[in-house]
């Protein structure tokens, strides 16, 4: 497996039985379907995104993301409650991949960033 952006190889990495692929180039990080969920309420999961947040950013102007597993254009999406995390989705197999330093940026919701969610939920 190679990476969606640079095109790095992809190494199988396991954290609390979810098993991911990171790139060994880049360090941006694939998730199956239900992976990204699974490991964002495992405490500690942060530690598998181990790449440069400089490199990550840098990697969000390249648009030409093709999937991994199903070897289609992915879609640039962007999380609901923090909107500055940029991500691209599978449309068909769902897997969705994170750029060095998106995963544990993912999993600190500031404060400001919840109460923010949650008018734009209402609002």
């Amino acid at each position: 497996m190679y990476c969606p952006k640079c095109k790095g190889y992809m190494k199988s990495i396991e954290f609390e039985h979810v098993q991911i692929e990171r790139c060994t180039k880049c360090y941006g990080i694939w998730f199956d379907r239900f992976e990204l969920q699974d490991l964002k309420v495992l405490s500690g999961s942060e530690a598998i995104d181990m790449g440069d947040p400089e490199v990550g950013r840098a990697q969000n102007s390249n648009f030409d993301a093709i999937c991994p597993r199903c070897e289609v254009p992915m879609m640039p999406e962007s999380d609901k409650k923090q909107a500055h995390i940029h991500y691209e989705q599978c449309p068909d197999c769902k897997g969705v991949y994170f750029d060095a330093g998106e995963f544990r940026d993912y999993k600190e919701l500031t404060i400001g960033e919840f109460f923010k969610s949650m008018f734009n939920r209402n609002g």
